[in-house]
């Protein structure tokens, strides 16, 4: 791990983000003896060698063991991490000012503690290491006492002063405490502050540091970038948010592969930018010819690079759109003749005594051979069993899936690496009579009905796990009848802006089980057309419904009356619910909602992407 490259990215105002954060790893206390030990040419200092027609220096075996870093125990979820960095650190804050937000964010850290303290500093090998087979030494750690002096303007990077302390430590045994010594009068004591890493029990304030360290790193190793790519209208925070749900996509939400693909990209990335940053500083003066060129090809190749990395992030696997590049709609059949299939090893004649004389029928062995035949029209019957969900995930065209049999004895699973069990871009969707389930056992655990685009119909289903039961994009409608919908980790069902929903007589519960969500969750800008009735919403583990509301807009009603829009029996009455609802157009008649631990209705503030 380079450690001191946060220092060179910042000092040029940009950082190549790199694949393993140091913060992650267990702070290495064990002795290491490389066979040489000596100076760097750029640094005035005596060589330790053990080649004897050099200047000889004694060296001994006298480097205690590292202490332990400080390691925070908590797991911060993607929403955590909006509202860390979205929310609370860069807010309005332009591309060009996020450094400024960072350098604020850390001072109020750095202030709280009266005194020094003590930290690992790492730098990178070949500092102080040269012509050593160091083999998998990622870094050279040595214990210092840290102290931080306000400056006049705060700006990132931070640089703090460091000494070396007592007893001398490092993680190379034999390393020399004068050649450290020399090395950091050379840097004039000075080091930024992301190269160091507090070490454990030395109170509150300091482990506040060192957590505040830890999301720094983070965010310049996953979510930084060198160009400005904030697109016309849009805030740089909204950028980053897209990169915090493609990040946590990418820790298995998609398949392996997918994510291997994106992170060699993002590696490949990093490397040509630092293969050009070095060439440039290599160039003395005017470049000759070939010297432009060769610096005009370095460039073109990391813009490639960039490219396809903005590809990913504004249209990242599962979202709007994206299912139309795996597959091309194939619309009607030239003959307008719809046909039937049927999955089932065998086919029977009781399989097909309820279809009419005139039904063109065609068996087929696997789901997804069904659905690689199928035109615009065409039914899939599947007879009771349970099927993977191959090929559901590219839904482009009109097509009714139904489970035959008794209710729900039809079971669509998937792996939790899948970003969405259905997907739909198609026009008009039907699934009747399946049960679609996915086991929630982490977080990767995705979406088990997306509808992009036109229309879907859940008729008589059931909705088990996910992290969300069905999610219904900007434009498209949801038409949701005699459907159960549990186990959700968030929303059952979530509507993004100008979503259009229909849900009547379906039961919702035990759902939301991440504080803030609803069982329904509605985001408004603009608002989404919802109609509900005779659904039974019960027993979530946040509220029933929750209706999102952007904090950079006016609300449709004041903050003041919406803070609390509880169950009855709370403050807010049966009354105000009714009256906020009618005030955001949404049409909830003859719903009952009980049992849900945070509240029934309520409106979150919050500031989301639009896009």
């Amino acid at each position: 791990m380079e450690a001191s490259k946060y220092s060179k990215a910042m000092e040029e105002s940009t950082n190549s983000p790199v694949v393993d954060d140091p913060t992650d790893e267990e702070d290495s206390s064990a002795d290491y003896s490389p066979q040489i030990v000596r100076r760097k040419t750029p640094f005035n200092r005596t060589r330790v060698t053990n080649n004897k027609s050099d200047e000889e220096v004694t060296v001994e075996l006298h480097a205690k063991a590292l202490p332990h870093i400080f390691t925070s125990d908590k797991s911060y979820s993607y929403d955590d991490r909006v509202s860390l960095y979205c929310d609370q650190i860069i807010g309005k804050s332009s591309a060009e000012d996020v450094g400024e937000a960072l350098g604020v964010y850390l001072t109020g850290k750095l202030s709280r503690p009266t005194g020094s303290w003590k930290a690992v500093w790492r730098t990178v090998p070949d500092v102080l290491l040269e012509d050593c087979a160091y083999g998998e030494l990622e870094f050279v750690g040595v214990l210092v006492e840290v102290t931080w002096r306000p400056g006049k303007v705060k700006v990132h990077p931070q640089q703090v002063s460091v000494s070396v302390t007592e007893p001398f430590s490092s993680n190379i045994t034999n390393l020399p405490r004068k050649l450290v010594g020399a090395l950091l009068t050379e840097l004039g004591h000075k080091v930024t502050v992301l190269e160091v890493y507090p070490i454990q029990n030395q109170g509150k304030e300091v482990d506040e540091i060192a957590e505040a360290l830890e999301q720094l790193r983070f965010f310049y190793d996953s979510l930084w970038r060198d160009w400005v790519d904030v697109k016309q209208g849009e805030e740089y925070a909204e950028r980053i948010e897209k990169r915090l749900r493609l990040y946590y996509d990418m820790q298995g939400a998609f398949p392996g592969e997918m994510a291997q693909s994106y992170q060699q990209t993002l590696e490949e990335y990093n490397t040509k930018q630092a293969e050009l940053s070095v060439y440039q500083a290599s160039l003395p003066g005017e470049p000759q010819p070939h010297e432009a060129v060769e610096c005009w090809r370095k460039y073109y190749e990391m813009t490639m690079l960039a490219g396809f990395l903005k590809f990913w992030e504004d249209t990242r696997p599962g979202s709007s759109g994206l299912s139309k590049i795996y597959k091309r709609r194939r619309g009607e059949r030239t003959s307008g003749m719809p046909v039937t299939h049927i999955v089932a090893q065998m086919l029977t004649a009781d399989m097909v005594k309820s279809f009419s004389s005139d039904t063109l029928i065609q068996q087929h062995d696997s789901l997804s051979g069904a659905l690689d035949a199928c035109f615009s029209g065409d039914t899939v019957v599947l007879v009771p069993g349970q099927y993977q969900a191959h090929g559901l995930s590219t839904l482009t065209d009109d097509i009714t899936i139904r489970g035959a049999g008794e209710q729900r004895e039809v079971v669509l699973t998937s792996q939790p690496g899948q970003p969405g069990l259905v997907v739909s871009n198609a026009a008009r969707v039907t699934l009747s009579n399946l049960r679609l389930q996915q086991e929630t056992l982490r977080e990767a655990a995705g979406v088990l009905v997306v509808v992009e685009a036109g229309e879907m119909t859940l008729d008589g289903c059931e909705l088990q796990g996910g992290v969300t039961g069905v999610c219904v994009h900007t434009g498209a409608t949801l038409l949701m009848r005699s459907c159960e919908v549990s186990g959700a980790q968030g929303a059952a069902v979530e509507l993004s802006p100008g979503s259009v929903a229909e849900l009547s007589g379906n039961e919702i519960h035990h759902c939301s089980n991440k504080e803030k969500h609803g069982a329904i969750s509605l985001k408004i800008l603009p608002k989404p057309r919802l109609t509900m009735s005779d659904n039974h919403i019960h027993d979530n583990h946040g509220y029933g419904i929750a209706i999102v509301v952007p904090d950079n807009l006016q609300p449709p009603v004041p903050r003041s009356e919406t803070t609390d829009l509880t169950a009855s029996g709370d403050q807010g009455s049966p009354e105000h619910q009714a009256q906020v609802l009618q005030e955001l157009g949404l049409e909830v008649q003859s719903n009952k909602l009980d049992q849900n631990q945070l509240g029934d209705i309520h409106l979150l503030h919050h500031s989301w992407s639009s896009t």
